[in-house]
């Protein structure tokens, strides 16, 4: 077997290959390296011989008053991870950050470990001896996923989640919702909606709920409903300037990359939230909703439209991003109700990994930490 090696690729070799392998996750594309100023983006390539066989975005974050960097490949890389030899393909990526100067290396393999449907959820939230989602019965396990880890472990890699406390604040969650959106109609992704859910359908289309898309103009009135969510549930608001750079630059390259949805109600934007179409799958992201006409569940007519829209435009999975995987109740339990209510499955990955490069690989995780902790 050729052994490959990687390299540095210019912007538009990387957006060619995802034109013909367009299923990386939209953290992956090389577009996402314009949202985030604080990192240093850099698209590379895996080589066989003179043939191209996967790419990837790597973001570098730099430790301050340093020329060594934290590199992190958030949902990546897409590589084959049902191979029996993963260190075919993460040596040379650890050897080629190695070179340009990193002193850790952060990835999240985009695989599902398990999943279950949306009545097990129901069932385990129903069930008092149910604390959390690993206590309640899978529809199904990925025994590929779990070889992976194992095979990580072998090689060095590390669990996020298990570490001695030097996290470095940033990370893809563990659990999330999808929606599958292949080979099903309208009609039978209405029938699996849960009753509590239709009937807030029902509630909002006998209301008169419009749902349209936005613009760039319309960014800060999702922008004033975002900052209503970020205090009600309590997490920090990114500044409006970010939702500018996101539409911008998701935008750039494909005029239909980045949507903007809103729920509107006699002329009041009542709910809004963005979709980000990659490939065969669109993620649901930034959910917001006002304080005004929540009993005439805007929420629920805003996510039914961008699921039709997403099926129409030939999307075979609807990510709904997180949820908690804690069953007891608690202010995070709603929005799993809401997302599984859906009809979606929940789904827990196989997380993000660590590998230390180098002799002071460990002590500079940690001096990061630090510095990010501060901030």
């Amino acid at each position: 077997m050729t052994s490959l090696y990687v390299r540095e690729i210019p912007r538009q070799e990387h957006l060619a290959h995802l034109r013909l392998y367009p299923d990386a996750s939209h953290l992956q594309i090389p577009e996402w390296g314009d949202v985030k100023p604080d990192w240093l983006p850099e698209s590379v390539g895996w080589f066989e011989g003179d043939d191209m066989v996967a790419t990837a975005l790597v973001l570098y974050r730099p430790l301050p008053g340093t020329r060594r960097y934290l590199a992190y490949l958030p949902d990546g890389p897409a590589i084959d991870w049902r191979t029996p030899r993963l260190e075919r393909w993460l040596d040379p990526l650890v050897a080629h950050l190695k070179r340009i100067g990193a002193f850790s290396v952060r990835i999240g393999p985009p695989l599902v470990v398990r999943h279950w449907d949306a009545a097990d959820v129901t069932a385990g939230i129903a069930d008092p001896a149910a604390g959390h989602l690993r206590d309640v019965p899978t529809a199904g396990i990925d025994g590929y996923a779990l070889d992976a880890a194992e095979r990580l472990r072998r090689l060095g890699w590390r669990r996020c989640e298990e570490d001695d406390g030097s996290g470095f604040g940033l990370g893809q969650p563990r659990y999330g919702c999808e929606i599958p959106l292949a080979g099903r109609s309208v009609d039978d992704l209405r029938d699996a909606l849960a009753p509590h859910w239709e009937q807030s359908l029902r509630t909002a289309e006998a209301a008169g709920v419009r749902v349209a898309w936005g613009s760039a103009a319309d960014l800060p009135e999702f922008y004033r409903l975002y900052t209503v969510t970020a205090a009600r549930d309590g997490f920090k608001a990114r500044p409006p300037e970010y939702f500018r750079r996101m539409w911008a630059a998701l935008n750039a390259e494909d005029e239909d990359r980045l949507r903007l949805y809103l729920a509107e109600y006699d002329g009041e934007v009542l709910s809004a939230a963005l979709m980000i179409s990659v490939g065969s799958r669109a993620w649901h992201s930034y959910a917001a909703s006002g304080r005004r006409g929540r009993e005439l569940r805007p929420s629920s007519a805003l996510l039914w439209r961008m699921l039709g829209d997403a099926r129409a435009a030939g999307a075979d999975t609807y990510d709904l991003r997180s949820i908690t995987p804690t069953l007891t109740e608690d202010r995070l339990l709603g929005r799993l109700l809401f997302k599984t209510g859906a009809g979606g499955r929940a789904v827990e990955y196989l997380g993000e990994w660590e590998l230390p490069v180098g002799s002071q690989g460990r002590v500079l995780q940690r001096a990061l930490g630090v510095y990010l902790g501060r901030r």
